[in-house]
């Protein structure tokens, strides 16, 4: 007896577009359409299904088998299908993602990674006398470190071709650090300069309120503010498969509740345009302080430690506002207006190219983890004396091989309580204490 076997295919569903789906700004736009599969009136010949390996070859179930035993059976199944457009497919796949974003990222990895672990054990553990800046500084080299170990990640999935072979719960796990920990160290490098501010414009007034255990509740917030911001990540999913791609993360979501867009870029705008805020203002009033011709009486009436002193403040700044501006600022500048486009409505062309540019803005911004070690010499003192007592273990221990081991060892030990005395930092210079 024949198999009767009907297949109804029915029409792919038209696209729908970005806004009716609420496609979120941090990704590619995208549209779905459903395939439908209807098995119906399926009269399976066999009275056993488990002997149908001794049956002809030509025989292919098409839908599901029933309880077992021949019987009619009516099933639906549906896939469906997620697209882009064709300029977003060739960029996902292209020189730029391929190319470019993992080489940057290999080569911030390769710098930050051994700079910031470096830090860590410094600030941690070979400062004993730990004071405000240097619990901001450990913290922030801990969030730069984090950071840097995801990278690895990131690199293999975009030289894979956006890519993402390690399962939905490590995407999710991923995203939600990776922009975490871009959150914290915005927050905590707010938080030094807070602290630079109110130890060189009100040293005595701030004396009760800068020390180590405020710091640490700071830092705790800095945290926890941080996190909790990136958490929404965690609610969606964020592996779609997409047609002539692959598996991507991230990059491609159709979020169903449009208001989590909004909430998300608010917030996301908020952890940046208020540290961003309140750095400049510390810098502002610091640099003041420092041209005004007053300030400049006392402890810095020498010409010589007067433009030491303004060089390593002026870099610090430098290296902090180019942090803020040219690491931080894309970033945030696209997601301020895609949430503006957000809710006045987009085109998905235009807010694909914007998405593009937000990929490698973000690709720079993870530069801002190599700046941050400058930070770390021109605004600690505790951070030079190590360093300073470092290099003379080091010459001490190359002039102990040309010389003779006593004068060599009296040598050494001067120069080390030298350093430990810390004598090129006056007492009274309260920008770097």
């Amino acid at each position: 007896m024949d198999v009767p076997v009907i297949l109804l295919l029915t029409a792919a569903v038209q696209a729908v577009t970005a806004s009716s789906n609420g496609s979120d700004p941090r990704s590619f736009a995208l549209s779905r359409h459903t395939e439908t599969y209807t098995y119906e009136t399926i009269d399976y010949p066999f009275p056993d299904l488990n002997t149908r390996s001794n049956q002809p070859k030509h025989w292919i179930p098409l839908g599901p088998l029933c309880n077992g035993s021949a019987q009619n059976c009516n099933k639906t199944a549906s896939r469906v299908i997620v697209s882009v457009s064709g300029q977003t497919k060739s960029f996902l796949t292209g020189p730029l993602v391929t190319g470019f974003i993992p080489t940057v990222y290999t080569l911030v990895f390769l710098i930050s990674v051994p700079l910031n672990a470096l830090a860590f054990v410094v600030f941690s553990f070979r400062i004993r006398r730990k004071k405000p800046v240097v619990v901001y500084m450990s913290q922030l080299a801990l969030a730069d470190l984090l950071f840097g170990l995801l990278l690895p990640l990131k690199v293999h999935y975009y030289a894979r071709g956006s890519h993402w072979v390690f399962g939905e719960a490590a995407c999710r796990i991923v995203t939600m650090a990776f922009y975490g920990y871009m959150n914290c160290s915005m927050l905590l490098v707010m938080c030094i300069s807070v602290d630079r501010m109110l130890a060189v414009v009100f040293p005595v007034a701030s004396m009760h309120c800068r020390k180590p255990q405020n710091a640490a509740l700071v830092c705790v917030g800095a945290w926890l503010l941080a996190l909790v911001a990136a958490v929404p990540l965690l609610t969606i999913e964020q592996t779609v498969p997409v047609e002539g791609v692959g598996t991507t993360c991230h990059d491609v979501l159709d979020p169903a509740d449009p208001r989590y867009v909004q909430l998300f870029t608010s917030i996301s705008c908020i952890l940046y345009l208020l540290p961003l805020f309140v750095t400049t203002s510390c810098y502002a009033a610091i640099i003041h302080l420092v041209k005004s011709k007053k300030s400049l009486e006392g402890a810095l009436a020498s010409s010589s430690l007067s433009r030491k002193r303004r060089r390593r403040a002026a870099v610090m700044v430098l290296s902090v506002m180019t942090e803020f501006v040219v690491c931080f600022g894309p970033t945030n500048v696209i997601l301020l207006l895609h949430c503006v486009l957000t809710w006045t409505g987009w085109d998905p062309v235009s807010s694909d190219n914007l998405y593009a540019a937000y990929m490698l803005a973000v690709c720079v911004g993870s530069v801002s983890t190599c700046l941050d070690p400058l930070l770390y010499y021109f605004g600690s003192s505790q951070c030079r004396q190590q360093i300073r007592c470092a290099m003379c273990w080091r010459r001490g221990k190359q002039a102990h091989a040309g010389s003779q081991a006593q004068t060599s060892s009296t040598w050494r030990s001067k120069e080390r309580e030298g350093c430990m005395r810390d004598e090129s930092v006056p007492k009274n210079c309260s920008f770097y204490l």
